[in-house]
Parts: C-alpha cells; sequence; structure tokens
C-alpha cells in the first residue's frame, strides 16, 4: 500500500491553490462583483446560478446547494477519490505528493455517520430560518445571511429530541445518531438531542465532508457558552485533526 500522505502537504495545497484558476479552467466563469459567476457544471440549469469566491476559495451553487473547496470540486467534477484529486492538484501546481511511513491503524467507518451528520446539517440549516432570536444573534455579530449560507449556519432549536424526530423519519437510526455524537445517552439511559437552542457551525474535514458540529449557545439557561461534538469515528478532537480514515466502500486510499 502506498504510505500516506501528509496532512500538512494537503493542507499547503489547499492554501497554494486558486480556486477560480482550478474552475476555470473546467466551467465557463465571468466575473461578477468579488466573486465569479457561471453554469452550475452539477445540474442543469439556464440561467447561472454557480458562484465562486477566490476571497473565501470556496464554490457555491445556488440551485443544487452544491459547495465546497478546490478539493471538493475536483472529486465532483472529475468524479475522482481524495487522493487522486490530491494528485491532479498537486500536479497542476507543478508539486509532488510526498509519502510518508505510517504505523496508523485505518479505521473502517460506517457510512451512515457521514449521510446522518449532512442530513443533520440541512435540518439546522432551515431551522435558523424560523427562529427570528437565532438570526438576531447573527446579525448582532456582524454576520449576513449571504455568509450564513455560504458556511451552512444553522440553528438546533429547543426540544430532547427536536432533531432525532425528524431524522428517524428520514431512516437515520438511533444507533447511527449516537455514533455520530447527535444524540447524547445519560446514566439512567435516556437518549435526547446533544445540542438544543444553539447556533450551529459545521466542522468539515479536508474533503469538504460533515464531520461534527460546534454550538453556541443563545441565552443564560445551563450548559456551556459552546459545546462542540464528542469524539466519533469520523471526528478526532485530541489531536486538532482529522484522522485519516479509509471508509467501509474503500474509496479513501490514502
Amino acid at each position: 500500500m502506498a504510505g500516506l500522505i501528509p496532512q500538512s502537504f494537503i493542507n499547503d495545497l489547499i492554501d497554494r491553490a486558486d480556486i477560480v484558476d482550478v474552475v476555470g479552467s473546467r466551467v465557463v466563469l465571468k466575473k461578477s462583483g468579488k466573486n465569479y459567476s457561471g453554469l452550475c457544471p452539477f445540474h442543469d440549469e439556464k440561467s447561472p446560478s454557480f458562484s465562486v469566491s477566490p476571497d473565501k476559495q470556496f464554490f457555491h451553487c445556488f440551485g443544487c446547494q452544491e459547495s465546497g473547496s478546490a478539493l471538493t470540486f475536483l472529486m465532483k467534477y472529475e468524479r475522482m477519490d481524495f487522493v487522486e484529486a490530491v494528485e491532479t492538484l498537486a500536479k497542476d501546481l507543478g508539486l509532488t505528493v510526498p509519502r510518508e511511513k505510517s504505523n496508523r491503524n485505518y479505521i473502517e467507518v460506517d457510512q451512515r455517520i457521514y449521510q446522518a451528520l449532512e442530513k443533520a446539517e440541512r435540518v439546522y440549516k432551515q431551522r435558523l430560518r424560523g427562529m427570528p432570536a437565532a438570526v438576531d444573534y447573527l446579525k448582532g455579530r456582524g454576520l449576513t445571511g449571504v455568509t450564513a449560507r455560504d458556511f451552512s449556519i444553522g440553528y438546533a432549536p429547543e426540544g430532547w429530541h427536536s432533531l432525532s424526530e425528524v431524522l428517524l423519519n428520514e431512516d437515520v437510526s438511533a444507533e447511527v445518531m449516537l455514533k455520530a455524537g447527535l444524540t447524547i445517552k445519560n446514566d439512567s439511559g435516556r437518549v435526547y438531542d446533544r445540542f438544543r437552542h444553539r447556533i450551529m457551525f459545521p466542522i468539515r474535514d479536508v474533503r469538504g465532508r460533515v464531520i461534527g458540529f460546534g454550538g453556541r449557545k443563545l441565552s443564560d439557561e445551563e450548559g456551556p457558552k459552546y459545546l462542540n461534538s464528542p469524539e466519533t469515528p469520523v471526528f478526532a478532537k485530541k489531536s486538532g485533526t482529522v484522522r485519516f480514515i479509509r471508509s467501509a466502500q474503500g474509496s479513501a486510499k490514502h
């Protein structure tokens, strides 16, 4: 098996890449204010809804909601796996991908965890629109609706099972929600939503996948001001970095 790609190289690669160049070599873009726009390559459309931000190094489609970094774009557009996207982007920048030996044990991850986290992100985003107190808080901190949309900021509603009830109706099992850190079980065995009445910020890995959340409480009720997802099979809190992961489907080969 090929050696691991150092995380430091991946971070440097993303920093060096210009997303406008990466996307613009594959999609026709036109300058539109600070950003660039064009027809979305991920769904059929007649009017441009695809935007690329050189400042944020981020793309977003207002039609199909696809978004991410230069690496994410390559993976989606060229249908590459993560390693192929890294190697392609490195080649475009004239860089050689380093490899390192490692004694890490790969962790096979249940793909349902990622799916549950993505669905939770969608629910949180939808709930933000209907919570004036949360919207007012963001405005008070100088965050616009555009910023909230681009960074997928959401709101976890009050209630012990507000999120879990929605996800159960979408065929996400209670077991998977617990593994994903979306719910918590107390000493008496009661299971309830981990995040309640909080502004929610998704935490992503270098592939753009949601791997956890950070939540900021809105009022003076009990609980920490900031609450993050716990250690999970996809989120390593202690190291401050993303685990090297091989999915159950074998898509990650680094």
